[in-house]
């Protein structure tokens, strides 16, 4: 090639090979910033898809799974960790704010931001993948599902945000994953109180348990300004106070305790202690944790309970663990996490 040609070719600016290069380059961008345009519009509906299967609820037990805070990890995504609480933490599951776990289904509360604002419990299978999206009005607060699996339930608040305002209201529904039926406010169901039916325009319900026949659950219930322990029936839809001044149940792993907490004076902004209360001899007996715990507590086995209390900076929790039957002192088992599930 002369030099005259070699000139020329220069002015003709780069080659095919590097046109097409930059082309591609440019297309990759766009592809980028569309993608990230959907997950913006969708709300920040996206979830990761890649899940490790080890990672989800089909990988055997002695795992503890929970939602983890750390590393400002937004509304918490669902991590796990031995039941210990010792070794690495990785966090690959979806974002929630209240979660829980048994036998293959989870469920995952969730709040995304808005105009309104807009709540939903997300079902999820064994690999922590959204099987079912249920709309529900409040804040997520609670969630449970049963010891089979297929009952789950959850609750929000939709006026005030904590059980110690006077102002609060609330909304618990039940899912009956295996029929598909669902109940989104069970405020309706058939209600006796001191042998009597009972009507009052009052009446909120929270934290379900649920028994190993996934009919019986035990629930709270306020109304007048007291809270009364209830238990329930999914066949007859109806609900018999049974003892008042107990919140947030947890039934033990055998079905004979219930873990709750109950109001004591002089505990300030919460005003809560933890109790346990056998179901046989009604005898009920007070845990060794003297902190105010809000929170509806998790049954790690059949010797411990475990619950979050607000960390070291006021605004995200740990997880503690105590014994059931009130001897021994509270243990630190996980720091900047809450809502734990443990895989047996």
């Amino acid at each position: 090639m002369s030099a005259a040609e070699t000139a020329r070719s220069r002015t003709r600016g780069p080659s095919l090979r590097a046109r097409i290069a930059a082309l591609g380059a440019a297309a990759a961008v766009l592809a980028t910033v569309a993608v990230t345009y959907t997950v913006q519009a969708a709300g920040g509906r996206a979830e990761p898809t890649a899940v490790d299967s080890a990672f989800g609820l089909d990988g055997g037990g002695g795992r503890l799974l929970f939602r983890s805070t750390r590393d400002g990890a937004g509304e918490g995504r669902v991590a796990r960790l031995p039941v210990s609480g010792d070794g690495a933490r990785p966090t690959g599951g979806p974002a929630c704010r209240r979660f829980h776990a048994a036998a293959g289904t989870g469920l995952c509360l969730q709040r995304r931001t808005g105009i309104p604002p807009r709540s939903y419990a997300v079902v999820l299978d064994e690999d922590l993948k959204e099987k079912r999206r249920v709309p529900l009005d409040g804040i997520p607060n609670r969630a449970r599902v049963s010891a089979s699996g297929r009952m789950l339930s959850w609750t929000n608040f939709t006026s005030g945000d904590s059980y110690n305002q006077s102002s609060f209201s609330t909304r618990t529904g039940i899912l009956d994953t295996r029929t598909g039926y669902l109940v989104k406010n069970i405020e309706g169901i058939q209600l006796t109180v001191d042998g009597r039916r009972y009507h009052a325009p009052d009446v909120n319900y929270w934290g379900v348990t649920f028994a190993d026949d996934d009919n019986r659950f035990y629930a709270t219930v306020s109304t007048k300004g007291k809270t009364y322990l209830v238990e329930g029936d999914m066949r007859t839809w109806s609900a018999r106070a049974v003892r008042e001044n107990a919140e947030c149940p947890s039934l033990s792993p055998d079905g004979r305790r219930l873990a709750f907490k109950k109001k004591v004076p002089g505990g300030g902004r919460a005003p809560w202690r933890l109790h346990v209360l056998d179901l046989r001899t009604q005898r009920e007996r007070p845990l060794a944790e003297r902190r105010g715990v809000d929170d509806q507590v998790l049954w790690l086995d059949s010797a411990r309970i475990a619950y979050a209390l607000p960390g070291k900076s006021g605004r995200e929790s740990d997880i503690w663990s105590v014994p059931a039957d009130g001897t021994g002192e509270p243990r630190l088992r996980v720091r900047d996490a809450s809502s734990p599930a443990v895989l047996r």
